[in-house]
């Protein structure tokens, strides 16, 4: 099961997106980002969801 996680980078709040608790590579990223991937959301599932 998937995991997030919020830590901090040069001040900055981020969210942490984990595969599981070991996982070697997690994918972080900042509000800035996150509005991007909040605003794309269709666009993003669609793309996930192509063959």
């Amino acid at each position: 099961m998937s995991m997030v996680e919020f830590g901090e980078y040069k001040g900055n709040k981020l969210i942490i997106l984990k595969r599981d608790e070991n996982d070697k590579f997690p994918f972080s990223f900042g509000k800035g980002k996150a509005r991007l991937i909040v605003e794309n959301f269709e666009e993003i599932k669609k793309f996930v969801e192509e063959e």
